[in-house]
């Protein structure tokens, strides 16, 4: 059994914009605070070319050795995209097996509704109890992001 976790906020720009300011983000960028024991992201590393085609992957380095493989799995511009997070190395890893991401960008008076959405799998039905903790903490990352 999963668990899907949400963070949005509205943002003061049209749809295109906040969809195209967000798929190509570094990153490190977006994600450089550590929230509870989810670390900031170090580094992406095995990326070829610009970050805007399904299929593609990359290898996500965090601050304090962890790591995870992404995957794009849909682009559907400007209202979202979706990826895969696979390959858990880290404090995540004992919990996680595998994580569906997705963006979702929509008009929201005149700016734009962004939200942010995983659902988590557990790598066993003993970390499943634990995921509900680790949906909370998971809020407050996105929350700062």
């Amino acid at each position: 059994m999963s668990l899907t976790v949400e963070q949005s906020r509205a943002i003061p720009v049209g749809v295109a914009d906040a969809f195209a300011g967000t798929l190509p983000l570094p990153l490190p960028t977006l994600f450089r605070h550590w929230y509870g024991p989810i670390p900031p992201i170090r580094a992406v590393r095995d990326q070829t070319g610009e970050w805007n085609a399904a299929g593609q992957t990359r290898t996500v380095l965090l601050t304090g050795g962890g790591s995870m493989r992404e995957q794009l799995t849909e682009i559907d511009p400007p209202h979202g995209f979706d990826y895969t997070l696979t390959d858990i190395k880290g404090p995540l890893a004992p919990l996680v097996d595998l994580v569906e991401g997705q963006w979702r960008f929509t008009p929201d008076g005149d700016g734009t509704q962004v939200s942010w959405r995983w659902t988590i799998h557990p790598r066993s039905t003993l970390a499943r109890p634990a995921l509900p903790v680790l949906g909370w903490l998971w809020q407050g990352y996105a929350r700062q992001a």
